[in-house]
């Protein structure tokens, strides 16, 4: 890997321990209309999957969640998308859910390259034809953005939720002593630099009130966005982990848009004036 896009520093144990909190999912029967899939990155390590499907030509949103979640915690919301016609995609990363391995900075950025192209391939066997989106909450904005900077040409469209600009302060707010431990923003996750590389349409949402990550953060990747076509919707009232609560069937509402605009679908309007005579 590119020293440019290296992440050494952020596997110290320091560091590892505010990043990541793993939990194992309880076994269950997958919800209907999903489908679970094991996608291995290494071997002997394999990454739980949980695709949540709507119709073959609908658009196709590969997700990395958040720090605490798994993929598991998404069953309810899966089919949401999918009243929407977009088919949810959601992946864990090392240790959480059905996954083996532990999660490391190294690994969890490694195998976001796996699985994209994993992903892929399973879309193009079963002929599901739609743009393909990722889309990345909170430390999976970090996922989404490595893969946006490396595959811009084979993304239709990038969707940020919580998302980060700066490693350091992000780092500082977990609990991390990046003074302590020699860490920069040279040693992050250069989220900054790799939007700035991406320039299909983008998507940010973020929470007024986010205590992990300032509105200003979302903004400043909002500015650095070269793409001609990117939306920024801030959820008033919502922190970091509310933002889905508080937008309600708004926040599938402004997903659904978005893809739209990449399919080059027109919105219905809810009415029309009537010309005066």
């Amino acid at each position: 890997m590119d020293d440019l896009f290296s992440y050494g520093k952020l596997d110290q144990p320091g560091v590892i321990q505010f990043l990541f909190h793993p939990r194992k999912e309880v076994d269950s029967e997958p919800p209907p209309g999903t489908i679970d899939y094991e996608i291995i990155v290494e071997e002997g390590v394999g990454i739980g999957a949980r695709f949540h499907m709507a119709a073959v030509e609908d658009p196709n949103i590969l997700f990395f969640h958040g720090n605490g979640e798994i993929v598991s915690d998404y069953n309810s919301i899966g089919p949401m998308y999918n009243e929407h016609g977009l088919s949810l995609l959601a992946v864990d990363y090392r240790g959480y859910g059905r996954s083996g391995g532990v999660p490391t900075v190294t690994s969890m950025m490694g195998d976001a390259h796996v699985i994209f192209k994993e992903v892929q391939n399973w879309l193009k066997d079963g002929n599901r034809s739609g743009p393909f989106l990722v889309m990345g909450r909170s430390i999976g904005s970090a996922c989404a953005l490595e893969l946006a900077a490396s595959y811009q040409d084979e993304i239709s469209g990038v969707i940020i939720e919580s998302g980060f600009a700066h490693t350091v302060p992000l780092l500082n707010c977990l609990g991390v002593d990046t003074q302590a431990l020699d860490i920069t923003e040279a040693d992050g996750f250069k989220n900054l630099q790799k939007i700035a590389q991406f320039a299909k349409p983008t998507l940010t949402i973020h929470a007024r009130y986010d205590q992990f990550v300032p509105v200003m953060s979302a903004e400043m990747l909002q500015v650095q966005c070269p793409a001609r076509s990117k939306e920024f919707h801030m959820i008033p009232g919502a922190d970091h982990n509310t933002v889905m609560q508080r937008a309600g069937k708004e926040y599938f509402k402004i997903i659904k848009r978005f893809t739209d605009k990449i399919e080059g679908k027109r919105q219905k309007r809810s009415f029309r004036r009537k010309r005066k005579k």
